[in-house]
């Protein structure tokens, strides 16, 4: 298929294009590099810069005809979308509908779509399912949200078949050390730990250590990237061979907390990670973790490589280049 990805030289997308290649694909990487690397861009895809906020760009590249759209251009930092939620409407809202008009206008029949368990907001029950109420707790989830129902109402009006994967904290980099460039400005917790532990960041943040969790700080659920890049592929196969949408979490039901990150960190890259346990953030919880039962149902996925181990191990053999 000939598919476009746009926000394809990011952290996520990089990682999507190597495994939509390998399967035989023919790509596109659409990207404006804002936070995109060269490093990371695929030799044998096409590349063209562009951003979601141009309507002339999204003509320029759409006349080239694609049979599906994965879309990973957005902001996505969500403390920083509640200080700054014009920045996210202009470029999570405004760009995502201008590329879903694109689509609708050069006859794109599939739209793949990086969303995230942000849409559900503070757990009602763990592990989060997709019956769980939508009560996004900041603008990041919601405009995540509200480009869902965007999706779902093209769907209906347009026939645009389109899947919407929801999940949290993408971790890890490509097993293969193929994706070496490193996420910019990264708000992360692998990361930072990484920052640290190379001498980037003298220390770091630890936001709490009275939680009801076992070391009283906050668990999360991790997903490797090589994963993510798994899933979407295998939603777009989905898509083709339905002709139905799809909306799956994607996660591990497991969680890890930051300590144990930290310590994780610590181990295999043989450096302290020093921190300072300070307040707790508006709205974090004590545990959030999804479920993914619906994935292995409907697309056959179950990640393979989102244990704690694989997850610090390879990204500290991107990091540990970066050692001072």
């Amino acid at each position: 298929m000939k598919i476009l990805v746009a926000g394809g030289a990011g952290y996520i997308g990089s990682h999507v294009v190597f495994e939509l290649i390998d399967q035989g694909h023919d790509v596109t990487i659409f990207d404006d590099m804002s936070l995109g690397s060269e490093k990371n861009i695929d030799s044998r895809a096409n590349f063209v810069k562009g951003s979601t906020m141009a309507e002339s760009d999204l003509d320029s590249v759409c006349q080239d005809r694609f049979d599906c759209v994965l879309h990973f251009a957005a902001w996505k930092a969500a403390g920083e979308s509640m200080t700054n939620p014009g920045k996210y409407a202009k470029n999570n809202l405004n760009g995502t509908i201008n590329l879903i008009n694109a689509c609708d206008k050069y006859d794109i029949e599939y739209f793949v779509f990086s969303s995230s368990a942000a849409v559900y907001g503070m757990p009602e029950y763990l592990p989060l399912d997709e019956m769980h109420p939508l009560n996004p707790g900041n603008y990041y989830g919601a405009t995540k949200l509200m480009v869902e129902k965007n999706l779902e109402w093209f769907s209906e009006l347009k026939g645009m078949k389109y899947a919407s994967l929801r999940y949290f904290n993408a971790a890890g980099y490509d097993v293969q050390g193929r994706i070496t460039g490193l996420e910019k400005n990264p708000q992360n917790l692998i990361p930072i730990t990484m920052e640290v532990a190379c001498g980037i960041k003298d220390d770091m943040k630890v936001f709490g250590n009275d939680y009801s969790t076992e070391d009283g700080t906050g668990v999360r659920d991790y997903i490797h990237v090589n994963d993510l890049a798994v899933a979407h592929v295998n939603a777009l196969d989905y898509l083709v061979n339905n002709n139905k949408d799809l909306l799956v979490n994607l996660g591990t039901g497991k969680g890890h907390s930051v300590l144990s990150v930290i310590e994780k960190t610590e181990e295999i890259t043989g450096k302290a990670v020093k921190f300072e346990v300070v307040d707790r953030r508006n709205g974090d919880t004590d545990t959030i973790i999804s479920i993914s039962e619906l994935a292995n149902d409907l697309i056959n996925w179950t990640p393979i490589h989102s244990d704690l181990d694989t997850l610090i191990r390879s990204t500290w053999q991107v990091y540990k280049e970066y050692v001072r």
